[in-house]
């Protein structure tokens, strides 16, 4: 054994990348974040689809979105910031249109997770007693953490008892495990993260995007339509590991991280402080095949250290 503590190196295709996430499993920790690959064609013609472990659609309401004007997205120095505002096609056409590419992308032994969208509880419950009994789909990842909507989002997201609100009646509508993802812009991510918990929810994924504003010097205006949006990218990454470590401190059931994974090292340490499985969301702006090479470079990178279980650094953050 190594300094480090690590043994010796073994063969990659001995390493096990499968893990278990909130009562099914993957075969590895890899998905695509919801938002940055639409439903699943979009990418497709550019990456193996088949190599991911889950697939996160984007956002589904009751009915369609149009989402905010144009400009929508303003590049960063380390990330981008986004003001997408949820643009959707609603659930029936999602239901009639998306799902058979998604039934034959979940046939190849990838998880699909549906993001869950609304603006009042209600609605959040319509959409999960509307995708009950839809063989597509293993999750619901419901969304109250979006910051570029005016209504609904991150209301929900900032507030521990409309949190639990909107938990249980989504998992009362729902026949399928409901993950929830948490907003970053709280005092204290641990106790929202305990209040999804409490109310049902079989997962957490952390983080979405932080609030964030840039401005054009010119003409001193917001680069966005609507002023600020959620920063995503490298720049967030520091605060997504910290908020990681917290809620799968505080919290029983498995977090799923993400927030500026660019590389398999970087998918590793978010597992190392907790996360059972990680999303891959704006690299996939820049490198289409990112979650691909992130999958391969975790085989290697545990292979070398002898490390024949991914799931077993999950956690194992020295204090």
């Amino acid at each position: 054994m190594s300094r480090n503590g690590w043994a010796a190196p073994i063969a990659p295709e001995d390493v096990d990348l499968s893990l278990q996430v909130a009562g099914f499993s993957m075969k590895n920790p890899v998905s695509l974040a919801s938002g940055t690959a639409g439903y699943g064609p979009e990418l497709s013609h550019a990456m193996d689809m088949s190599a991911l472990g889950g697939f996160v659609t984007k956002g589904i309401a009751v009915r369609p979105w149009e989402g905010n004007a144009p400009p929508r997205i303003a590049e960063t120095s380390a990330g981008m910031l986004n003001a997408i505002g949820l643009q959707n096609v609603g659930l029936d056409s999602f239901l009639e249109h998306k799902t058979p590419y998604l039934a034959e992308l979940r046939a190849k032994g990838v998880r699909v997770i549906v993001n869950v969208i609304g603006k009042t509880v209600d609605e959040y419950h319509a959409v999960a007693r509307g995708l009950r009994d839809c063989e597509a789909i293993d999750a619901l990842e419901l969304n109250i953490s979006c910051p570029n909507i005016k209504e609904g989002g991150i209301a929900f997201g900032t507030d521990c008892v409309a949190a639990g609100e909107v938990t249980a009646a989504t998992v009362d509508g729902s026949d399928k495990p409901v993950w929830v993802k948490l907003s970053p812009n709280v005092a204290d991510i641990a106790s929202m993260g305990v209040a999804c918990e409490e109310n049902g929810a079989a997962a957490l994924s952390v983080i979405n995007t932080l609030l964030g504003l840039s401005i054009d010097l010119e003409s001193r205006r917001p680069r966005l339509s609507i002023g600020k949006g959620g920063l995503s990218g490298p720049a967030i990454k520091p605060v997504a590991l910290r908020m990681v470590d917290e809620v799968s401190r505080a919290c029983t059931i498995p977090v799923v991280g993400m927030g500026g994974i660019w590389t398999s090292q970087d998918a590793l340490e978010f597992m190392v402080c907790g996360a059972s499985a990680v999303q891959i969301g704006t690299a996939n702006f820049v490198n289409p095949r990112t979650a691909e090479q992130v999958v391969e470079g975790m085989r290697t990178w545990c292979a070398e250290r002898g490390v024949a279980r991914i799931s077993d650094l999950v956690g194992t953050l020295r204090r």
